[in-house]
């Protein structure tokens, strides 16, 4: 009867099935793009309080969306002046697939219990490149990355996740939670078939600011290893990306770590089946769930192939 019902739809609207659903194919991927739009033009303003719409569409260089149309997108989530910026509007997400927060009040035990993600933006010669991180939240290890012109989700999130996968290659990963915002990166329909292969759950942030982790890895390799390059080029760019991320992994000591590195706190609980005494103190208080493998970690070229005790 449904279907009855709606093949006299198509005829009364003088459109075919197929061209029907490609429309509404074409709306929810719009739809997407805003959403993904939406949370860097929120890191943009926090950066630069004054810049204008315009300017931000010329270094966003955003494909998707018109000069016009994104001067309406920012002046429909209060992001056009320097008045508060109002978090709690969002993109219209009919249409949209979103994930419950699945962080709330999740203590934190063990490697491959929750990878976090975030997709953020950096400046080069008046233009704006982007970087995806993906972290594993207990031992602050950078798993995945990657470094785009272009916001798509095959240049961004799914680079970074397939280098994950890479870097935990040989480990049961079902059960462990992948937490980002709410970018339309995350959601894309290839993006969550790659999570649903590697067994991952999906989890989201309503607002930025619930990714603190995620938010916080964006900035210490912004701030404290690319601003200090002299960078002028894209390929410039992805080298130094490269060598920052290995330098954070392998020498950068943690507080939460006892002041050691994401690598050795890694190598440490491979190596003991759990934290040392000084580092569990410090740690505990973040993660639960237990399990085991025996796996490689390969975190890209430059990281260490070892053999480790996951516990989840």
């Amino acid at each position: 009867m449904m279907g009855l019902s709606l093949n006299h739809l198509y005829r009364v609207l003088g459109i075919s099935k197929q061209a029907f659903h490609q429309r509404m194919n074409r709306q929810v991927l719009q739809q997407s793009y805003h959403h993904q739009l939406l949370f860097l033009v929120y890191q943009i303003r926090a950066d630069h309080p004054t810049m204008g719409a315009r300017d931000m569409y010329y270094l966003l260089k955003a494909e998707f969306i018109g000069r016009d149309a994104f001067e309406d997108f920012c002046k429909g989530h209060g992001l056009v002046s320097e008045r508060a910026v109002n978090y709690r509007k969002t993109t219209d997400s009919r249409g949209v697939i979103r994930f419950d927060n699945l962080t709330v009040s999740l203590m934190l035990t063990n490697i491959n219990q929750l990878w976090v993600s975030d997709l953020t933006y950096f400046e080069l010669s008046g233009r704006f490149y982007y970087l995806t991180f993906i972290l594993d939240a207990y031992s602050r290890l950078i798993l995945g990355y990657s470094v785009s012109k272009r916001l798509f989700t095959e240049q961004t999130t799914l680079i970074a996740l397939n280098m994950a996968a890479r870097c935990r290659k040989g480990v049961d990963l079902t059960g462990t939670i992948l937490h980002s915002d709410g970018g339309g990166q995350y959601y894309d329909k290839e993006f969550l078939k790659q999570t649903q292969r590697l067994g991952l759950v999906n989890s989201m942030c309503e607002y930025p600011w619930e990714n603190g982790k995620a938010e916080r890895i964006n900035g210490v390799i912004k701030n404290n290893y690319l601003r200090h390059r002299s960078i002028e080029s894209f390929s410039g760019l992805v080298k130094e990306v490269d060598r920052s991320v290995q330098l954070y992994n392998e020498k950068k000591p943690h507080k939460a770590l006892n002041r050691v590195s994401p690598l050795t706190f890694e190598k440490n609980y491979i190596e003991h089946g759990k934290t040392s005494e000084g580092e569990k103190s410090t740690t505990e208080n973040e993660n639960s769930n237990q399990r085991e493998n025996n796996s490689p970690l390969g975190c890209g070229e430059n990281i260490l192939q070892i053999k480790y005790h996951s516990g989840k």
